[in-house]
């Protein structure tokens, strides 16, 4: 026997074996794609879409706010973008669903407070961009939502879209790393 497909094809039952593998990656997959959670008190915020949450072990977990993404703070609207944030949630209890880590070990999660969407309000503020790039990490349902609080938010020339042309923080961090 060299390998597992000679086993299964000598093996009298490999339909059923190759069910049962089918049926368990399956169920793996599903696991993989439920959402972790993390409860805490915000104990700090980085600018408009990074705070640090702190849990009831007292560790503390850097957040990126998931389907937006904020002014830098040298950036114009980045000292409000933050301010927003900060009043919104410092020192309140949030529930954070999140999937992954950023490259810099940040989660990467949806914030819900009382239920409420915080990463949507900062969109609704005029004080984030819908961070299309990631849409595809988004709930279909998150991906139209969030795409037409922005166009809602732009139309009504709230927060950042006071500006004619905001330069998204996406081009502003390309071009400085660029110089």
């Amino acid at each position: 026997m060299q390998n597992f497909s000679d086993l299964l094809a000598i093996t009298k039952h490999g339909d059923l074996i190759r069910k049962i593998l089918a049926a368990v990656l399956f169920a793996l997959s599903c696991q993989v794609a439920l959402a972790n959670e993390l409860q805490g008190r915000i104990v700090g915020v980085s600018d408009g879409d990074t705070i640090t949450v702190l849990d009831a072990k007292n560790q503390q977990h850097k957040v990126r706010l998931a389907g937006i993404d904020a002014p830098e703070k040298s950036q114009a609207f980045g000292q409000a973008s933050k301010k927003q944030l900060s009043e919104l949630v410092f020192g309140k209890a949030v529930v954070v669903e999140w999937q992954k880590l950023d490259r810099y070990g940040r989660v990467v999660g949806k914030v819900l407070l009382d239920g409420f969407d915080v990463c949507l309000e900062q969109i609704r503020k005029g004080m984030a961009w819908h961070y299309k790039k990631y849409a595809g990490d988004q709930s279909a349902g998150d991906r139209q939502t969030y795409a037409a609080i922005e166009a809602e938010a732009r139309e009504a020339r709230l927060g950042l879209w006071i500006d004619e042309s905001p330069e998204p923080p996406w081009d502003y961090r390309h071009r400085g790393r660029s110089k």
